[in-house]
């Protein structure tokens, strides 16, 4: 953990881990503030893990949650009266720490500290308040002053969407400016996390840091969006700095809502409750599976949108394969708890599935939506609709629970003038632009195109932007046309996969011949294609721009 000191009694750290907490005490910390809304980040532990810790350790913890970029005045008071009214050293921590140097900040602002010194302060700990300190001074809370870079592309997020964006951007025109927008050290492979779940990839393989990813040609900021200022071209940074730009593009991912569902927070890592949505979690999953010789195991799936559909159900199967290989899923009670009303979106691949619903013996249960959790007592609360619109209360017990969590647009992009009514970037969905503005674009999960929130999709949509953007900038001709593509490689079992490979209104667009590989069918070669090729296709040809069955349509338009 790099621990910074920003004063006497006071220091701060990017996000701290619940087995980091003993050290902590050890330093002599007495109380901790969390700064950091949960669900920011994969491999983000909740708060109420940490709090569980610290107060194992001996650590009063403390709530004051800050949404990136967003620290209001009300909020730097509330920090500061927090710290006046604890006695001993204090230690605060967000993302990357500079959440809560701001609040420092800020707040000693108020207080009397002099510009001079919370600059040289901030400056010793590694963070840039210079402006901070001219939003004081100007007593206001807009983006105001620092204008730090001018690009010809921003591009906003450094998942799987942006940085192919950008490196499909480079690809084309090495002359171009660009800045990537991330706050995150690592980026990590999600396709692979059902795989570390079921104990065929080590969670190792699906990391890889951020700077090793960043084409070359492209900037890194390393922080995160407050606020968007589209009539300006204008991205606001946390801190109040300001980011110029001719073009943007949105990739900013996904939120992933742990708090929606009550008792889930707290409950996670512990007590039979896991998610391979949380990079921490899936080796946990595994361990469960392992585990578990009989009893009942839930597996859920929330209301829709959500980032790879089929992930929810991917985790029954992969266990109850496991399971069966053991000779104890006659001991198991299977069951799937869907918010939906259907098992699979696009009816072709539904036959091949219920066949390994059947195999399994797994009880399927639709239009089940998770109301709340109590791990303690091992205990799952879910309201049933049925076909006249009556709901009810379902309450069932569990060894083993597998949660997907509903999921939203960060909230940062739901709170700026990007977004549709249910808070998505709202995009054509052909050209991927925005419909109202037209020097914006998006893509990947955070859009509100109906297609599949897949990586697949993504590795589709990264090079359409790119040649669409340096079209609108007169670089190249020919609009590109997104079809809605999406893949979802259904893993039925350890060793074969129905690959789901569809568009818009759930045409099917398979990338091989049938003869080769049917997608409607379990298959091993699309297994192989899963654990072997796919991987290496994302991390060197599809972050590195090269479009392998990924090439725009160029259409008229």
């Amino acid at each position: 953990m790099d621990i910074r000191t920003l004063d006497d009694r006071l220091s701060v750290s990017a996000q701290v881990t619940p087995d980091e907490l003993a050290d902590l005490a050890a330093r002599g910390v007495q109380h901790i503030i969390c700064n950091r809304p949960d669900g920011e980040g994969a491999d983000q532990p909740a708060y109420a893990e940490v709090q569980r810790a610290a107060e194992a350790a001996g650590i009063q913890a403390h709530y004051l949650p800050v949404v990136a970029g967003k620290v209001s005045d009300a909020e730097a008071r509330e920090f500061g009266q927090l710290l006046d009214a604890t006695e001993g050293p204090v230690h605060a921590y967000c993302r990357t720490g500079m959440r809560s140097t701001t609040l420092w900040a800020l707040s000693r602002a108020r207080s009397g500290l002099s510009p001079a010194d919370i600059v040289r302060r901030g400056r010793e700990a590694g963070y840039d308040m210079s402006s901070v300190v001219a939003r004081v001074a100007g007593d206001g809370e807009g983006h105001g002053g620092l204008v730090l870079a001018e690009y010809d592309v921003v591009i906003v997020g450094a998942g799987a969407g942006g940085i192919a964006c950008a490196s499909s951007l480079l690809s084309r025109d090495k002359t171009l400016s660009v800045a990537i927008i991330d706050p995150a050290d690592i980026h990590y492979y999600q396709p692979g996390w059902t795989f570390v779940g079921a104990g065929i990839f080590q969670p190792a393989t699906t990391a890889r840091t951020m700077a090793s990813l960043i084409p070359r040609g492209a900037d890194w900021i390393k922080a995160a969006v407050a606020a968007f200022d589209p009539l300006h071209n204008a991205v606001v940074l946390e801190g109040c700095r300001v980011i110029r730009y001719r073009r943007l593009v949105v990739a900013a991912g996904i939120k992933l809502d742990w708090d929606a569902i009550p008792g889930l927070a707290e409950s996670l890592g512990r007590n039979g409750v896991t998610s391979n949505y949380r990079f921490d979690l899936a080796p946990y999953t595994w361990q469960l599976v392992q585990k578990l010789k009989g009893g009942r195991a839930l597996f859920t799936q929330p209301p829709m949108p959500i980032k790879c559909a089929g992930a929810p159900q991917k985790a029954m199967y992969l266990s109850a394969d496991y399971w069966l290989r053991q000779k104890c899923l006659q001991d198991i009670e299977v069951e799937f708890y869907n918010a939906g009303a259907v098992l699979f979106g696009v009816p072709d691949y539904v036959p091949a599935l219920m066949d390994y619903v059947k195999r399994y013996d797994a009880r399927l249960n639709f239009s089940h939506r998770l109301l709340r959790i109590d791990g303690d007592a091992r205990r799952a609360v879910f309201e049933a609709t049925d076909s006249d619109g009556a709901k009810r209360e379902v309450e069932r017990e569990f060894d083993m629970i597998h949660v997907v969590p509903p999921q939203t647009a960060p909230d940062f992009i739901r709170a700026s003038a990007l977004v549709d009514e249910a808070g998505w970037v709202d995009v054509d969905q052909t050209t991927l632009r925005h419909k109202r503005f037209d020097n914006i674009w998006a893509l990947g999960d955070v859009m509100n195109a109906p297609n599949a929130k897949t990586a697949a999709a993504a590795r589709m949509q990264a090079p359409i932007v790119a040649n669409n953007l340096l079209v609108d900038s007169g670089r190249v001709t020919g609009v590109a046309h997104y079809n809605g593509y999406g893949s979802c490689p259904l893993t039925v079992e350890r060793g074969k996969i129905v690959l789901a490979e569809f568009g818009y209104g759930g045409k099917l667009l398979p990338s091989m011949p049938a003869w080769l590989l049917d997608g409607r069918k379990p298959s091993r070669a699309a297994w192989f294609l899963k654990e072997r090729l796919l991987p290496p296709i994302y991390w060197k040809a599809m972050l590195r721009g090269r479009e392998w069955l990924a090439k725009p349509v160029i259409g008229e338009g």
